[in-house]
């Protein structure tokens, strides 16, 4: 049973040099369910969707259009698509090349997202292919989308570390942060993949992309919580001007082809501390802890975001 927050909880304190409103990215629908080792049925994928959108959350990526060979979990993007007709929500789309792109236009998306990596290990084992040859893959995708007047944004994954190589340089993530913009994204996905940043990490990577002519205003974070830095790392971004952040609703999610990436930022976590620190978001923290405690009833286990677990004791099976 959920219940709410103690009265006046969090307390608002604000503090400086914050930006007065955070745009929340949701990603558990794509990014979260695309991890579940069971197929979850189109139509809870579906209802997820409206709910998130209920609670106030004004961008929910929807699914992915990459081949089901890869991603099983999210075969039923032509099914599920056309249920999300009514949802007052923008709805972005994962498209890894251009017959993803084919399939999501033809559903009529308007707004898709392609993935680079920063690290040559990571493109390979994700991509099969080198990081310029997954730049090149992606550039006619977003050359075609922008023809088509939708929207683009560019995921770039494993920016802080990887797997297999280690610390990541600065500069070879900006450099693959300004090929992104320059083939004409409009928008920018920091990924800690497997959640090994640090605040001053995140803050010299953003202090090197605007020395480099990136504007911060182009600039989304994308923190896992691995070792438990997402929060702060993404307060840090905060402090440097960033105004959007993903998460994911329940802190579902994880990485298929990096095997120590646990899961995204809870968007709960994150609506917590920007409400204490009085950052409007639009999201009703009851209605979307509600709806994570549904989706881990769904999915048979409790949720793990700390901010679910409080607000619903011991029971996640709320329906």
């Amino acid at each position: 049973m959920t219940t709410p927050a103690q009265p006046g909880l969090p307390m608002v304190v604000p503090t400086q040099d914050l930006p007065s409103r955070v745009r929340i990215y949701e990603v558990g629908a794509r990014d979260g369910l695309q991890n579940e080792k069971s197929v979850v049925p189109t139509e809870i994928k579906a209802e997820f969707i409206h709910r998130l959108a209920d609670a106030g959350l004004t961008t929910v990526e929807a699914t992915s259009f990459v081949h089901p060979k890869w991603v099983p979990q999210l075969a039923d993007a032509e099914q599920l698509f056309p249920l999300l007709g009514d949802v007052d929500a923008k709805l972005p789309v994962l498209v890894p090349n251009g017959r993803g792109l084919d399939r999501a236009l033809a559903l009529g998306a308007r707004s898709v997202a392609v993935f680079v990596s920063a690290t040559e290990s990571f493109a390979k084992a994700n991509l099969n292919r080198t990081m310029d040859e997954a730049l090149a893959m992606s550039e006619p995708v977003v050359a075609r989308a922008r023809e088509q007047k939708v929207h683009v944004r560019g995921y770039l994954s494993m920016c802080f570390g990887d797997p297999w190589e280690g610390p990541v340089p600065i500069a070879q993530v900006v450099r693959t942060a300004k090929a992104l913009l320059d083939m004409g994204c409009e928008e920018l996905s920091l990924g800690d993949t497997i959640g090994v940043a640090t605040p001053g990490h995140v803050l010299a990577l953003l202090a090197e992309l605007n020395e480099e002519g990136v504007p911060t205003d182009r600039i989304g974070v994308h923190f896992h919580d691995t070792y438990g830095q997402a929060l702060s790392n993404t307060l840090a971004a905060l402090q440097h001007g960033v105004r959007t952040v993903d998460a994911s609703a329940g802190g579902l999610g994880g990485c298929p082809y990096a095997k120590s990436a646990t899961g995204n930022l809870a968007t709960e976590d994150l609506v917590w501390m920007l409400d204490g620190l009085g950052i409007e978001t639009g999201v009703d923290l009851g209605r979307l802890t509600a709806t994570s405690a549904w989706m881990a009833g769904q999915l048979g286990r409790p949720s793990p975001s700390r901010t679910v677990r409080a607000l619903t004791g011991a029971s996640h099976q709320e329906q």
